[in-house]
């Protein structure tokens, strides 16, 4: 897979490593001379020019790319490389990174934005998995329709401790993608039990979040 990532900062020579890290092609481009540092980053391609300038993505050969990611600080230069990103160059998929909770509404598929990622959102939200067990989080919103990604801490007394996965009923069209046990990652095995204290991950409509949580909450709730 190819990626450009517009914006060489600390976020986006981050985001490259571990594309890299999982074997993606990777393209940083920069404006800021100074913020050149491909020493940092040496297995990806670099290239000074303006993200948001429709010759600068002719120059970077966007139209090859499957990802296109907007990682800068100013929102609004994220949201015009998306939208270039999307309309001109057919890029098929756009992450945007949301600076200020305030823009966050502009972040949506009429600015060519497929995933809008806001630190503050998700920072907000781990605070409340940290001490929400039982609670429905929503970690990310994805702009193309309804989906979001949620997140459940399974209460001790759930009616669902020990189910197996497969007998697991989930409402609406929701899907268990992950299973975080001990601290540790795994994809949800249909012939494994979920356990207390397990954090599940879902993707999930808005409007089956609060379903689903009622689904999970011990009975006498």
């Amino acid at each position: 897979m190819r990626v450009a990532i517009m914006g060489a900062g600390n976020v986006g020579r981050s985001i490259a490593r571990e594309l890299i890290a999982h074997g993606h092609e990777t393209l940083l481009i920069e404006r800021d001379p100074h913020a050149i540092k491909s020493d940092t980053v040496p297995q990806a391609e670099w290239l000074l020019a303006d993200g948001c300038e429709l010759a600068s993505l002719v120059e970077a050969d966007l139209a090859s790319c499957d990802v296109s990611v907007a990682a800068t600080g100013d929102d609004k230069a994220n949201l015009v490389h998306a939208l270039l990103a999307k309309t001109e160059f057919g890029v098929p998929r756009t992450v945007a990174r949301v600076n200020h909770p305030g823009n966050e509404w502009l972040f949506d598929e009429q600015w060519g934005v497929d995933v809008a990622v806001s630190t503050p959102r998700i920072m907000s939200a781990l605070v409340e998995e940290a001490v929400s067990v039982g609670d429905v989080v929503r970690l990310l919103t994805f702009q193309r329709g309804t989906t979001n990604m949620v997140e459940l801490t399974l209460p001790k007394d759930s009616p669902v401790v020990g189910q197996r996965v497969r007998d697991l009923t989930l409402p609406g069209d929701g899907v268990l993608v992950a299973i975080v046990r001990d601290g540790q990652a795994q994809p949800p095995d249909r012939d494994s039990a979920v356990e207390a204290d397990d954090e599940l991950f879902f993707l999930i409509d808005e409007r089956y979040e609060r379903e689903l949580k009622q689904s999970f909450a011990p009975a006498h709730e």
